[in-house]
């Protein structure tokens, strides 16, 4: 048993020793070899020739097709399979500004095409006025939860701000318009319209567009905007006035004045500025309905004369804005005397509303 023992215990020393000759081998210093791109690189070497080593690894992980998809909707409003199409697309290749170009050459066709030729009803309005310049430009969507989008409204905006910063005025070519303008990334104004058809896939129109240009040097413009969308300046409808100053009581007046009876254009809806500026047609065709009314009444033609311009002057009341009571003004005085009594006439206006 006691020899049996001693052996097994001879054994086990012929073992250890071994092992402690391996472990000796493994950690007595060898000369490190020349680093490699992915090799260890040597960190700290001091007198006892021990030499640390750092082992280089990259953290940053590539982000993935559901985190590309996300960012590329947040970045272009495209729906999440046309995201998903541009990003596989070999010619892409997950590349997000490549998925971009992608979008707006075959996704933007595709979705114009898809949305051209339905009616669109709703919309809104947007106004800009900058020194002697005002535009008011109304574009239509199809329904009135698109309208009312940012991405909607912003694009309308846009349009005005581009519009005030040309050389047009009056009535503009809005197709060459389009063409050439830029909004302000300095996009041309054709492709930011099929960035927002793509975005909100709708039918969307730039459906007019009047530019306004000061008559002279002491002419004021200003606006107003009813029915804002949340968190615009666009809305349902909206006017620009021109007040001239007529004297130098009126110089400090006439911007809230312009601003007060551009309200009353919107709620008031007159179709002209003065009676001079009604058609001659349209005239003519009133009085011949009043004339057909007192046909059979066997009135003199003096009376009838009387009470023929009596009923014209109800007429131009309800059509020509110098001629209508002002709505905002306390005590609602004819608009051509309450700014006579301010010190400025009126010399132009535009009313822009969606109809439906």
């Amino acid at each position: 048993m006691f020899l049996s023992s001693r052996a097994g215990l001879r054994s086990c020393g012929a073992r250890i020793a071994t092992s402690n000759t391996r472990c000796a081998s493994v950690l007595a210093p060898t000369a490190p070899s020349a680093p490699t791109a992915a090799a260890a690189t040597p960190l700290h070497n001091n007198n006892n020739n021990k030499i640390n080593y750092i082992q280089s690894f990259s953290t940053a992980a590539k982000p993935s097709t559901a985190q590309l998809v996300k960012q590329l909707r947040e970045m272009t409003g495209a729906p999440m399979m046309e995201c998903k199409k541009a990003l596989s697309t070999p010619e892409v290749d997950h590349d997000l500004e490549k998925a971009q170009e992608w979008l707006r050459k075959y996704g933007s066709a595709k979705a114009s095409s898809k949305v051209a030729g339905r009616e669109a009803l709703e919309g809104l309005v947007g106004v800009k006025i900058e020194g002697d310049r005002a535009s008011i430009v109304q574009v239509k969507s199809e329904t009135d939860f698109a309208s009312r989008s940012e991405t909607f409204s912003t694009f309308v905006q846009e349009i005005a701000d581009a519009a005030t910063a040309g050389e047009v005025n009056g009535d503009v070519d809005i197709g060459a318009f389009m063409a050439s303008a830029k909004d302000s990334k300095g996009q041309v104004l054709s492709e930011t319209l099929n960035d927002a058809i793509l975005a909100i896939r709708e039918n969307i129109q730039v459906d007019s567009m009047v530019i306004m240009k000061a008559s002279s040097d002491k002419s004021v413009l200003a606006g107003y905007v009813h029915g804002r969308a949340p968190n615009s300046t666009c809305g349902s409808a909206a006017a620009v006035v021109e007040l001239e100053v007529t004297s130098d009581a009126g110089s400090g007046k006439a911007e809230e004045a312009a601003k007060k009876l551009a309200m009353h254009v919107v709620a008031a809806k007159p179709s002209y500025l003065n009676p001079e500026s009604v058609p001659e047609d349209v005239v003519n065709k009133e009085k011949e309905i009043l004339l057909e009314k007192m046909t059979g009444t066997n009135k003199p033609p003096e009376i009838m004369e009387k009470i023929i311009a009596g009923q014209m002057r109800k007429f131009y009341e309800g059509i020509c804005l110098t001629e209508q009571s002002h709505m905002v003004e306390e005590g609602n005085p004819k608009v051509s005397k309450a700014m006579k009594s301010l010190g400025l006439e009126v010399k132009n206006y535009t009313l822009v509303g969606m109809s439906k």
